[in-house]
This record gives structure tokens, sequence and C-alpha cells, in this order.
């Protein structure tokens, strides 16, 4: 009887054709595939690692996957986050992914969580989970994920992605190094450039997250070698797969002999936010400057110094007539260019950079200056609209 025959085996009619492949892997089997049917996995970020993650692991039939994530789907994120479409753009990404796994394996639970992930509510989502897979893009959410795995017992699958370059390890604690061991302290702000700033080839999320994913099946499924104390080194450009082989820091604050950390940090401030002199109410009264207000100086031929920190090859995408152009990297070397006693309106694409040349500036003692709202993205919506936004 067909009754009978699902409950002995675990596996509905339906669930064996769409599985027939992983069934016919000794090393998967049937037993291998009822294990992922009742193995769970979180994915923190639904962007461009996590985007193939979702996709594959809900092809797998891994039977229940929860995805953290508060950013709505935009149309600069379909270059490289394939889970979402030009259909859902607006769209809370959590439910945008939802869709698309459901639509791809309806014999799923997705669990969506439309919420930041902090240290306010990480344990809560995370203890429901076998296995964290990190698809985050910053720093502050890598060491977070890292802490709550560490404290759970909770393999965290990792990958990050940069222009051409890309890492994946599997931190476990239980069994090797957490990524505390590897990176003991975040770097200094503004120190490395994110996706949105530097770039990334569009496919090379792709394949780092596609790496991400087959570790976390071979995680639920105890086979083959993973990445557990090895670091994947990947690079796009001349196709090179390199490994490093890391060590459990016996010093560790987290893992170690003699652990310090015994709670989830607030990573914002950890990962150095701007101090008081800098923050967001100082900056609207005395450092930001909106495009109107620049237009207005610039109509006026007012006497200051308009200070592009992009890199050289933007100024091929969209310019500012008049600006100087000096890299944000090249601006501590460069310091000598500028005049202490002019006044330097500082800008970028949207502002990151911007933010973290004023507080360069400010530290090496230049006060008389200010950073473009929303960068030149903001004054080719507001002024110049010939200006493309990218």
């Amino acid at each position: 009887m067909q009754g009978g025959n699902e409950l002995d085996t675990g596996l509905t009619r339906e669930e064996f054709l769409r599985y027939s492949r992983h069934l016919l892997i000794p090393e998967v089997g049937l037993e291998g595939q009822k294990k992922l049917k009742n193995s769970s996995a979180l994915i923190v970020g639904t962007g461009g690692l996590g985007s193939p993650v979702a996709l594959y692991l809900a092809a797998a039939g891994v039977g229940k996957i929860g995805i953290v994530d508060f950013d709505v789907v935009d149309q600069s994120n379909l270059q490289r986050q394939v889970i979402h479409g030009s259909t859902t753009i607006g769209v809370s990404k959590v439910y945008s992914a939802r869709g698309r796994m459901l639509d791809l394996n309806p014999d799923i639970q997705v669990n969506t969580y439309n919420e930041p992930f902090s240290s306010e509510n990480a344990l809560r989502i995370a203890k429901n989970y076998d296995i964290i897979i990190d698809g985050t893009d910053n720093f502050p959410a890598r060491y977070l994920t890292n802490d709550v795995c560490v404290f759970l017992g909770l393999p965290n699958v990792y990958g990050s992605v940069f222009r051409f370059d890309g890492q994946v390890s599997v931190f476990y604690a239980k069994e090797g190094p957490c990524y505390r061991c590897l990176f003991p302290e975040p770097p200094p702000p503004g120190l490395i450039p994110t996706c949105a700033d530097g770039g990334v080839l569009g496919i090379l999320p792709g394949t780092i997250g596609t790496i991400q994913a087959t570790e976390t099946i071979k995680m639920l499924l105890g086979i083959g070698s993973t990445l557990v104390g090895r670091l994947l080194l990947y690079n796009a450009l001349d196709m090179t797969f390199d490994y490093v082989r890391l060590k459990k820091n016996p010093a560790c604050r987290i893992c170690g002999a003699n652990p310090d950390i015994s709670e989830l940090i607030d990573y914002d401030e950890f990962c150095g936010a701007p101090g008081h002199a800098l923050s967001d109410e100082n900056l609207e009264e005395m450092w930001l400057i909106s495009p109107h207000e620049l237009f207005k100086k610039l109509s006026a031929n007012e006497d200051f110094l308009l200070l592009d920190v992009r890199e050289p090859h933007e100024l091929e995408i969209s310019s500012i007539k008049g600006a100087k152009q000096i890299p944000l990297g090249q601006l501590a070397s460069r310091i000598n260019e500028l005049d202490k006693n002019q006044e330097i309106v500082l800008f970028c694409k949207t502002g990151n950079r911007s933010r973290r040349a004023l507080e360069l500036l400010t530290s090496m003692g230049l006060n008389k200056v200010k950073h473009l709202q929303g960068g030149i993205n903001a004054w080719a919506l507001n002024i110049d609209p010939s200006i493309p936004v990218y």
C-alpha cells in the first residue's frame, strides 16, 4: 500500500522522484536523504552568498530552512543575488527568497525572519537549527554569527567575497578553530571596503555560495572531508584555489582555554562606529551637506574644494565638474595637497567612503570639512538626472 510505503521509507512518491539522483549516490542514498529531510539550517543573509545557498539547500531537500534579512530587493542586487528577480524589486528579501525556494521545492519548510540579526534576537533565532550559514557582508554580523555558533555548539559555514576573490571555511569550535581564532579582533573601521564600495564580480558569490552549500550538505550528512580547520582561497581572475591550514587558538577569547567573552556584544560599537564627536546628530549640524546645498554653493561660485574620494575608474561612470580626485586609500599620504584653511566638501558613490574620509581628515586636524549626503548617486537623483545612478 502507498501509505505503508511512505511510512517505512520516510519519503513520499513525489520525493523519491525529486531526489532520485541523490538516492543513487552511495554516500547519500535513502538514509542520507531522510537525514536531510529531518535537518535544519539557518542562512544569515539572502544576498549574493545567501542566494545560491538557499536555492541549493532547498533543492537538496533540507527539511527546515530559516532565512534572516532585513533588506528589500533593489535593482542593483540582481547582478549577483540570483534568488530574486525584477518582479520582486521593493519586496523584503526574505519573502522574495521564500517564494522562490518553495517554488523550487514545496516539500520543505521555510521560516522567515524579516528583522536585523542582532545581539538581542540571534540566540533566539539560531537555537532551533542544526547549522548556520554566514551569508553576511560586514564584520559586525560575522563576529555575531561566529559567537552565536560557539555558544550553541553549531558549525558556522563561512564565506566572503570581494571583487574577484572569495573565501570559504567551516568554523566549528567543537572540532577546530572558530572565526575569532583566525581573526581575533575586527579591523579598524573603513580599512576594508565593502562590495558596495569596491564591487564584486556577479558570478563570484555563486561560486562561493555553492561551495558553502556543499559544505553544509556534507556536515549534515556526516560525509567527506570538510573545511573545518582549512580556509579555501579562490581567485576567479586567475582561476586558482588555495588552502590555508587553520589551528585552534588556545588563547581565543571565546573558544579558548580561558574565554572572557560570555555574552553577545554590541557589535556596531565594537567594530568602530563613530564616536560622539561624529554621531549622526552632530553630522547633521556640522559635517553634512545636502545635494541642494552643494548646488547652491557651486552656483554661487563659492571658494571651496570639492573632493571626489572614489576610485579613478569610477570617473568613467559619473563626475561633478570641477572636483579634485583623490581615492580614499591615498588620502592620508596626499594630505599635503589639501589646505586646512579651505573648506572641503567630500563625496563618493553613496556617502560611505566620504564619511570615512571625513573621519580621517578631522582626525588629522582639518576641521572645515563636510561630506555630501548620499554621494554622487543622490546628486544624480536630486540635481543632475543625466548622471547614471550605479
